[in-house]
């Protein structure tokens, strides 16, 4: 089996800060409305399970393998159904459009690209090693 040749290459180090600095304004940008994107994607999801219920309701008789579950401490009545129906008639289920970003690790992403970008900044050299690149390429 060959192994494969490492790749040797400079790039020039005002267009990995450039790079560096749109992921960085990318990720503030994300996170700063995901909380709004993640409203709207809950709010189509509870209209996608009204859509489910009432088509459940407008398929109840050909229903089969019903089962019953009565809660006596909360006077709850649970009642499970099959339906079998092709995919192309259920109502279709909203899909997260965007990426959720836990609060830790957008401090984490955003204080490493801001300190590359610092770093890149201060050095004299007019390009970036492979390694250098290789340690900031998972940002661009």
């Amino acid at each position: 089996m060959a192994r494969a040749k490492a790749i040797n290459v400079k790039i020039a180090t005002p267009k990995i800060i450039t790079a560096l600095e749109a992921s960085l304004a990318k990720l503030e940008s994300d996170y700063a409305t995901q909380e709004a994107n993640e409203a709207k994607y809950l709010k189509a999801v509870e209209k996608w399970k009204t859509e489910v219920f009432e088509f459940a309701m407008a398929n109840v008789k050909k229903s089969f393998n019903l089962r019953t579950n009565y809660r006596s401490y909360n006077n709850t009545l649970n009642i499970d159904f099959d339906l079998t129906v092709p995919e192309k008639d259920m109502p279709a289920e909203p899909e997260r459009n965007f990426e959720y970003i836990h609060a830790s690790t957008y401090r984490e992403s955003k204080k490493e690209l801001s300190n590359a970008i610092r770093i890149l900044k201060m050095t004299d050299e007019e390009t970036v090693n492979t390694s250098t690149y290789n340690a900031v390429s998972e940002y661009l």
